[in-house]
């Protein structure tokens, strides 16, 4: 007889313990909402997706916007991901308009977040992150597709330091390399234990 299928959904960092870091917190942010959106950047059916978001799209190549739990990333001339708090019926939300050159695709099970922050989050993101991340090249509100030891990340800046606060990073990492990639932040971390 067939053993029934689990139906506890698990993050791809379930049972993850980052190590106690000195000047840098590791945390998964799992679950949350990320669809991604394919249209025209002007014209009738960005203004609509912008309505319905509550947020204009950005057209500025690597910024985000957003409005409290939701952002959306400019990945692409006519792509984006809008980005939402765990459970958001984002896709739904935007369903309506699909067609005639939109594409909406909820990839939430694609990736997981990883946030990286405090005052040495920028150091060790250096250890494998070919971009300048000092806060007048890569400053809140900015967002890039690149490689972070290997695997292919989204990487944000949700806070620069610039402001007093510390500086704070979401990682989006695909499910199939997030165990990697928390092994990684942690073994350049060794320096910071």
């Amino acid at each position: 007889m067939a053993e029934p299928l689990e139906t506890t959904i698990r993050s791809p960092l379930a049972g993850w313990t980052p190590h106690p870091l000195t000047g840098i917190r590791l945390a998964e942010l799992p679950f949350r909402t990320q669809v991604n959106l394919r249209l025209p950047a002007k014209g009738p059916a960005a203004d609509a997706v912008g309505l319905e978001l509550g947020v204009p799209l950005p057209v500025e190549p690597g910024t985000t916007a957003g409005s409290g739990e939701l952002s959306v990333l400019w990945l692409g001339p006519d792509e984006w991901l809008v980005v939402g708090s765990p459970g958001a019926d984002l896709a739904a939300r935007l369903a309506a308009r699909r067609g005639a050159g939109v594409s909406v695709v909820d990839t939430s099970a694609l990736r997981t977040t990883v946030l990286v922050a405090g005052p040495r989050a920028r150091d060790l993101l250096a250890h494998g992150c070919a971009l300048d991340l000092h806060p007048t090249r890569f400053p809140t509100g900015r967002c890039a597709q690149t490689l972070l030891a290997h695997a292919q990340i989204v990487l944000v800046a949700v806070d620069d330091g610039t402001s007093g606060a510390e500086p704070a990073y979401h990682l989006l990492v695909r499910s199939s390399f997030a165990n990697y990639l928390a092994d990684w932040l942690e073994d350049a971390a060794v320096e910071y234990r």
